[in-house]
């Protein structure tokens, strides 16, 4: 049977501009439509961009929690798409490190949210540092999105390498972007999974859906509108939704809480190795 408790997942890549905002942004309006109880945190702390995406201006953002100028009620911005976000702060440099008061707080502020939630999307700033790991720490999946170029893949390999082997995450999901079709997708795929498969031992990757080149895509940032609102028959909407329906099934893991308490819990207690 299906748990009642929401899921908690992160969008995360090893580098930049691989198109994880717009990704978990589109997600979470899938999720939506399939009648979800979706929240959407921006965890790019200090670059975040959700907004942009989406194209909005929230009044508060987590930096203002943080200060005490909000609080989480005033900060939840329900979006015109059937989801909420909690958004932070772009090109503030308290944001750039949270600091185990900031934690708690989230954990405080986070508490009242378990029963009105079905999944808790957590999109991640790019790379290895400290805020990145904790995010990834505390989900309870991690989806790290690929695409075909070099850079894209070396990098991937560098954060799961990291997740792996200093705090024993061995299971990641693998969504691949900006392909030209599914063949391509599972080559790329294959390239870590091979990386991986020689270099770490016990990580366990799974493909769950690639998406394609989409002209719509690029139309759709520049008019700061999510590509599955302006193009929903496109190739790129069609793909999301179906990773979107793969994500549906997802049970929460049995060995967890499966609670937004534990997310954020593990977010202020896990340990550096």
């Amino acid at each position: 049977m299906k748990s009642t408790m929401p899921l908690v997942f992160s969008i995360t890549s090893g580098k930049g501009g691989v198109g994880k905002t717009n990704i978990a942004v589109n997600l979470a309006i899938a999720l939506a439509r399939f009648g979800k109880r979706v929240i959407l945190l921006d965890a790019d702390l200090g670059l975040a961009n959700v907004d942009v995406i989406l194209g909005i201006t929230p009044k508060y953002n987590l930096f203002h929690l943080f200060n005490g100028e909000a609080g989480l009620e005033d900060i939840l911005y329900q979006t015109e798409f059937g989801f909420k976000i909690l958004p932070s702060a772009s090109g503030v440099t308290e944001m750039l490190q949270l600091s185990p008061e900031h934690k708690m707080e989230l954990l405080d502020a986070m508490d009242s949210l378990e029963e009105e939630l079905d999944f808790l999307v957590v999109d991640t700033g790019a790379g290895i540092n400290n805020d990145v790991l904790y995010f990834n720490l505390a989900a309870q999946e991690r989806i790290v999105i690929l695409t075909p170029e070099p850079t894209s893949l070396t990098d991937a390999y560098a954060l799961i390498k990291v997740l792996r082997q200093h705090h024993k995450v061995d299971h990641f999901k693998v969504l691949v972007n900006l392909t030209a079709d599914q063949k391509e997708a599972k080559q790329v795929y294959m390239r870590l999974y091979q990386a991986c498969d020689h270099f770490l031992t016990g990580v366990s990757l799974e493909l769950i859906g690639f998406i394609p080149r989409d002209a719509s895509v690029r139309e759709s940032v520049i008019k700061q509108t999510p590509f599955c609102v302006t193009a929903p028959e496109g190739a790129a909407c069609k793909a999301v939704t179906q990773a979107a329906h793969t994500i549906e099934t997802w049970d929460v893991p049995a060995s967890l809480d499966g609670n937004i308490k534990f997310f954020w819990k593990r977010l202020l207690f896990r340990q550096e190795s």
